[in-house]
C-alpha cells in the first residue's frame, strides 16, 4: 500500500491525521523498543566476521538496497570478501539459501534479493541468524544485514541509518501516525551513521529538519547517478512504470535524461508483475506508441519472456566519502603500494 500524504508533513506540522493517531504511534513505538531490549539470556548470535547492519527507520524504501550494493563493491576492492544476508521481502521460500539469479525467481526469494546477487554473495533466510551462520560458512569476511535494524537476532558490529534526503523521518511519528517504525531519539541512539541520499537541495532540507536530531551521529551523504550505458534517452517517447518505495525520484531521473514520459503508471512496492499485468501494460505503451521502461528491481519481476521487451534504467549509488564511510565502518584504507 502507499503511504498516506500526511507522512510527509514537515515534522513542525505533522498534521491532523498524524495528532488523532498518535495514541496508537506510541503503542508501535512501545512494542518495538520491548522487542528490542531483549533479557541478555536472549542476547542475539554473535558473529565472528563483521556485520554491518544497512536499515533504517522509515518504513519502505529509502535506498537500503543501493547502499549494500555500494558497500559490497567497495569493500571487494579492499579485497572484503563481504556476504549480504536479507529476509527476501516478497519471497515463497524461508531459506536460508544462497541466492541464484539464474535459478531462482522474484516470486521465490523476492526483487532486492535477486539485484544484490548480480554483485555478490547473497543469502535469503526469514531467520536472519541462520543466514548469518549459512555466509560465515560459506568464508565470508564481512556481512551486510539487509534491513533487521530493529531486529535483535543478530548482534550488529556497526549500523547504518539509511534515509531518503528528500523526506527525511517525515513528520517524525511512528505507524500509524507517520512513517516510523520507532522514534528518531531512540533509534539513533543505536547507529554509527546516518547515511542520507539525495542532491544537494534535499540534503540541506535534511539537515535544517534534522540536523539537531542526529545528536553527534556520524552523517555521511550521498546521491544516486544513473549509469552511463550508451542509452539515447534525449526525446525517446517512453512508457514508465515502477513498483519502488517512491516511483517520482525515477520518472525525474528520466526526464534529467530528456525521456518524454507520456504515461506513469505506479504500483505497489514489490507487487507481482503477473503476465496479466505484463500485457496490459504491454498493450498501453502500443496504443501510445511509447517504449516500456522500468527500474532494475522492477525488472527482476517481469515474466521471463517480456524482459528484453522492456528498457531498463541502471541507476548507482555514489557515496560522496566511501573511503570516510568504510573508516567508519571499521574497515580502514589499504597501505599504499
Amino acid at each position: 500500500m502507499r503511504p498516506p500524504a500526511f507522512w510527509n508533513n514537515p515534522p513542525h506540522r505533522p498534521g491532523w491525521q498524524a495528532r488523532l493517531l498518535a495514541p496508537l504511534g506510541w503503542l508501535y513505538a512501545g512494542a518495538t523498543r520491548r522487542r528490542i531490549r531483549q533479557p541478555r539470556a536472549r542476547a542475539g548470535l554473535r558473529a565472528d566476521v563483521p556485520v554491518i547492519c544497512v536499515g533504517n527507520l522509515n518504513a519502505g524504501g529509502t535506498g537500503k538496497t543501493p547502499v549494500a550494493i555500494a558497500l559490497m563493491q567497495a569493500l571487494a576492492e579492499r579485497g572484503v570478501d563481504a556476504h549480504v544476508v536479507t529476509r527476501g521481502y516478497g519471497g515463497a521460500l524461508p531459506g536460508p539459501l544462497r541466492v541464484d539469479e539464474r535459478r531462482h525467481t522474484a516470486a521465490q526469494v523476492g526483487d532486492e534479493p535477486l539485484l544484490l546477487a548480480a554483485f555478490g554473495p547473497v543469502w535469503m533466510s526469514r531467520d536472519r541468524a541462520a543466514g548469518v551462520r549459512c555466509a560465515q560458512d560459506a568464508g565470508a569476511q564481512a556481512i551486510i544485514l539487509d534491513d533487521g535494524f530493529q531486529n535483535p537476532s543478530v548482534q550488529k558490529t556497526r549500523s547504518i541509518v539509511v534515509v531518503d534526503a528528500d523526506i527525511g523521518f517525515g513528520n517524525g511519528r511512528c505507524i500509524p501516525a507517520g512513517p516510523l517504525r520507532e522514534s528518531v531519539a531512540s533509534g539513533l541512539k543505536r547507529a554509527d551513521v546516518v547515511l542520507s541520499v539525495g542532491p544537494d537541495s534535499a540534503q540541506k532540507k535534511f539537515v535544517q529538519d534534522w540536523g539537531q536530531a542526529l545528536n553527534g551521529v556520524r552523517h555521511v551523504t550521498a546521491h544516486m547517478e544513473p549509469l552511463k550505458t550508451g542509452m539515447w534517452w534525449n526525446g525517446l517517447r517512453v512508457m514508465a512504470f515502477a513498483g519502488i518505495g517512491r516511483p517520482a525520484k525515477f520518472y525525474q531521473t528520466l526526464r534529467e535524461l530528456g525521456a518524454n514520459i507520456v504515461k506513469a503508471q505506479s504500483l505497489d512496492d514489490h507487487q507481482p508483475l503477473t503476465p496479466a499485468l505484463y500485457a496490459r501494460l504491454e498493450r498501453e505503451a502500443k496504443s501510445l506508441r511509447a517504449q516500456l521502461v522500468t527500474t532494475e528491481k522492477d525488472a527482476v519481476r517481469l515474466p521471463p519472456k517480456a524482459r528484453h521487451m522492456v528498457l531498463t534504467l541502471p541507476v548507482r549509488l555514489q557515496v560522496d566519502d566511501m573511503p570516510g564511510l568504510l573508516a567508519l565502518l571499521g574497515f580502514e584504507a589499504p597501505p599504499e603500494a
